[in-house]
């Protein structure tokens, strides 16, 4: 058996973007997520280490995206962690780690 499960929650960094296969919409949306930074010997406090991640919603979940989450807004994401690689318009191959969301939940307010 295996498992492969993402769990985030963070802020979003931009608008959901919209696009469409066929007629099934698919929004991507960026997504923060940080850690406090150590805390030295001294007391001080280290940087706060600030992770992007890409997360790609399908169908309904689109939908509901692209009427409701913007730029700020808190989310609570489940997904599957999925690789690709794709290759630009210079022929130069680009690899991609995406979250396919799965359920998410709208955090605060």
């Amino acid at each position: 058996m295996s498992v492969n499960k993402v769990i985030l929650m963070g802020y979003v960094g931009s608008d959901p973007k919209i696009r469409y296969v066929e007629t099934r919409p698919i929004a991507s949306i960026s997504l923060a997520t940080s850690e406090p930074g150590p805390v030295m010997p001294d007391g001080s406090k280290g940087a706060e280490r600030t992770e992007w991640h890409s997360l790609i919603m399908w169908d309904g979940a689109a939908e509901f995206a692209e009427k409701y989450i913007r730029k700020g807004t808190r989310l609570y994401v489940e997904g599957k962690l999925r690789y690709r690689v794709w290759e630009d318009r210079n022929a130069i191959k680009r690899n991609v780690t995406e979250i396919y969301v799965d359920t998410f939940e709208i955090v605060g307010k």
